[in-house]
């Protein structure tokens, strides 16, 4: 039996963790998967119940963390080399880019067969300076000589690090989508949708809108409240709009809503304001079912899990159409998108789906079958078992 050493950055909630865990649980018994994970930050919510709950038990690197610190990154290197000296993996694969750069330089240096990356995003724009960008490209450069296969997670994704950063040859990446448990979205929807509403007190004609994600500039918050502030100028449908998520932008989003005069609350969520922060919701399935649209106004992204986890709750989408996700949703059919920064598109999608009952309704009719047959975790671990052997 092939054995897999199995490195993530952190186990945050998002698309990494749950593509980490579902394969290292369901690639058994054919192949043996150790998990390791750096230390999330500590504004982010942990997902260790999605391991937990998978009876799952990683083992944690106290020293790797997200940011760069070369004290640190270098005992997590040593760390693995002896992880990897003891475990004897036929393949190391790591997610995401601190545990790219950490766990491939481990691997190769140790002389492991086989060394898989899996790119669940990147950060060549939109996140760091010139400067600092043109350092992780060079560094990205390098790994790849020393990898043997690279997974994106979409066509457009594989396109931008192939031709536009020129990170490796085509020939070297292999398109492995992200896969979910995406049932438990549309089961008991009429009793999650009436428990979330009566939770935060959102009335039968209101129009609930949802964001979620990481409070980080990349996920450009400010947009959304933008939109929300022309949207609520203009229609005159009751509409209430809910940031589901925490960060580092959190005090500074809220700034943006008092400068936009948008009534927010924070501590008691039962109060009728305009917009509401969430923080965390760990059971986004019964927050998704008590929405009518779902946005998201990212400059960047990889594969979005709120868009698809949106389309698996048959839940209409606005979003900019940025990164991977014209291969996740269908443009016009489940999502109106505009272009990364566009205010007033961006505004005038909302606007629309909030108008239109029939609009909501029509792009949200056929998104759960296309999803849960695309982003399923049984294709996931397919897929990835035959790209092993491959390689092999």
């Amino acid at each position: 039996m092939p054995r897999v050493l199995r490195i993530i950055n952190r186990l945050n909630l998002g698309g990494p963790t749950y593509n980490a865990a579902y394969l290292t649980k369901y690639l058994a018994p054919e192949f043996e998967t150790l998990l390791v994970s750096g230390m999330k930050d500590e504004a982010e919510e942990s997902s260790e119940f999605i391991v937990n709950n998978l009876d799952l038990h990683p083992v944690y690197m106290p020293e790797m963390y997200r940011e760069l610190n070369p004290f640190r990154d270098y005992k997590s290197y040593y760390k693995l080399r002896k992880l990897i000296e003891e475990f004897k993996p036929d393949i190391v694969h790591t997610h995401a880019a601190k545990a790219g750069a950490v766990g491939r330089l481990a691997a190769a240096h140790s002389g492991v067969p086989v060394i898989v990356h899996t790119f669940h995003g990147h950060v060549f724009h939109s996140y760091f300076g010139k400067t600092k960008t043109r350092l992780f490209l060079e560094i990205e450069r390098y790994l790849a000589k020393r990898t043997t296969g690279i997974v994106t997670l979409s066509e457009i994704q594989k396109t931008e690090l192939v031709e536009e950063f020129k990170i490796a040859p085509a020939e070297k990446f292999e398109i492995i989508p992200l896969g979910f448990d995406l049932d438990r979205f549309a089961n008991n929807v009429i009793e999650k949708r009436k428990f979330f509403r009566t939770e935060y007190n959102i009335d039968d004609d209101e129009i609930a809108i949802g964001i979620v994600g990481r409070l980080v500039p990349v996920k450009n918050h400010s947009l959304f409240l933008k939109a929300l502030k022309i949207v609520s100028g203009k229609t005159s449908k009751k509409i209430r709009a809910f940031i589901i998520g925490d960060g580092e932008e959190r005090h500074r989003i809220e700034q943006t809503a008092t400068v936009l005069g948008l009534k927010f609350n924070n501590n008691n969520l039962r109060e009728k304001n305009i917009l509401t922060f969430t923080s965390w919701i760990k059971d986004i399935d019964v927050s998704n079912a008590g929405m009518d649209i779902i946005a998201l106004t990212s400059h960047n992204e990889g594969t979005p899990v709120s868009l698809i986890e949106a389309q698996a709750s048959s839940k209409p989408i606005v979003s900019t159409n940025v990164g991977g996700i014209e291969n996740i949703v269908s443009k016009n059919e489940t999502a109106l998108l505009s272009a990364s920064g566009d205010e007033q598109q961006f505004a005038e999608n909302l606007l629309r789906l909030v108008e239109d009952d029939n609009l909501r309704q029509k792009l949200s009719s056929s998104s759960m079958q296309m999803v849960i047959n695309k982003f399923s975790y049984q294709r996931l671990c397919t897929d990835m078992a035959s790209f092993y052997h491959r390689l092999l």
